[in-house]
């Protein structure tokens, strides 16, 4: 009996799925330049990392200055948010404008997610581009916007940007990148699965939930070495608008890492736990 099982799953005829993997998207794809629907994406893009980029700066900045020592806080509540509150800052907003763009963009609001998912063959080369273009300059306005209305604070506590914390070297910055990255990316492909939301249809998950909640987990264990980047145009904004030499300095670690960080998740789960998948199914199932 169990010879005749594995027999019909190698010959391919065990192959009725209660899911649809899209097809690959193409690698050049210049039709969709003729197409609104791309840059009514690319403008979600922009808009999106631009309100995430003004809410999560401005909470950094905020706590900096309430928590200064050289500030005379007679409010114990008003000492600021700390790690924990910008955390939830980062996850809360992402969780948000992954809600809201889902629909319109795929919600990525971060060039490592782009490319992760580019690498998997979920979107073109074309439209991986013009969304890395649109969340840095996303970025970059957003940081302007929050420079613009706290100049004399935003340029006394660093702009928010990121950068090395004295104690590390550029290896363990790196490999955190790395590591937080490949968290988010990982929950990315995770939470848009088609295998899982067929599988997991009868439960209302909303999958912005746990993509929120990876950035949040991310940053409480990354803020003490790198101030987490993990998104790198969220690190460029910060470096472009503050300018100092200091943002600079380390700089290549926000790409690096990151990038390196969502190549690590794609492979993991599209060609190791996805592989997996198409052996149960046979010659049915394609990626």
């Amino acid at each position: 009996m169990a010879k005749d099982v594995e027999a019909v799953v190698e010959s391919g005829e065990y192959g009725t799925r209660d899911y649809t993997d899209p097809p690959p998207a193409p690698l050049v794809d210049l039709e969709e330049l003729t197409k609104w629907s791309l840059y009514r994406a690319v403008i979600a893009e922009f808009v999106a990392t631009m309100l995430f980029l003004y809410v999560t700066v401005a909470t950094v900045i905020g706590y900096k200055h309430q928590s200064d020592p050289n500030i005379n806080l007679t409010d114990a509540a008003c000492s600021g948010v700390g790690i924990l509150g910008i955390a939830w800052a980062f996850g809360g907003m992402i969780f948000i404008l992954v809600y809201c763009t889902a629909g319109v963009s795929g919600g990525h609001i971060n060039p490592a997610v782009t490319f992760g998912l580019f690498l998997a063959r979920k979107v073109s080369l074309v439209r991986a581009v013009l969304y890395i273009i649109a969340q840095c300059l996303g970025a970059i306005c957003g940081c302007g916007l929050v420079k613009g209305f706290q100049r004399a604070y935003y340029v006394r506590y660093g702009g928010g940007a990121n950068s090395l914390s004295a104690g590390y070297s550029k290896g363990t910055g790196v490999g955190a990148e790395i590591i937080g990255t490949f968290v988010l990316v990982y929950t990315v492909f995770s939470a848009t699965d088609p295998k899982r939301n067929a599988r997991d249809s009868h439960i209302p998950v909303l999958a912005p939930l746990p993509i929120g909640f990876a950035v949040f987990m991310v940053h409480l264990a990354t803020i003490p070495i790198t101030g987490t980047g993990i998104n790198p145009a969220r690190s460029l904004g910060a470096a472009v608008v503050y300018n100092h030499e200091t943002t600079w300095h380390n700089h290549w670690i926000f790409w690096v890492g990151p990038f390196a960080g969502a190549a690590f998740a794609c492979i993991f789960h599209q060609y190791i736990l996805r592989a997996s998948a198409a052996k149960a199914h046979g010659s049915s199932y394609r990626r």
